[in-house]
């Protein structure tokens, strides 16, 4: 089995005035189905999600999970 490529940052948040993600511009359908899509489907989406990323105005991002870890790793590195 492959890895499907995926535009995903882990920042899911669903923009209400546009239906984009602010992570990487998929909307919620095209999430939900991106592991079923043709890669061609896949690419063809992929090419429009920097504009769409770029039609949204920008609310502040929540420190993610994976920002959260690697940040309490840093502190208790710095403790040392």
């Amino acid at each position: 089995m492959s890895m499907i490529e995926s535009p995903c940052i882990l920042v899911c948040s669903i923009d209400a005035n546009t239906g984009y993600c602010f992570g990487c511009g998929r909307t919620i359908d095209e999430i939900g189905a991106w592991t079923m899509m043709t890669p061609e489907r896949r690419r063809e989406i992929s090419t429009k999600l920097p504009a769409r990323l770029e039609t949204m105005e920008r609310k502040p991002r929540r420190e993610t999970r994976r920002a959260r870890m690697t940040r309490g790793r840093l502190e208790q590195e710095n403790d040392r």
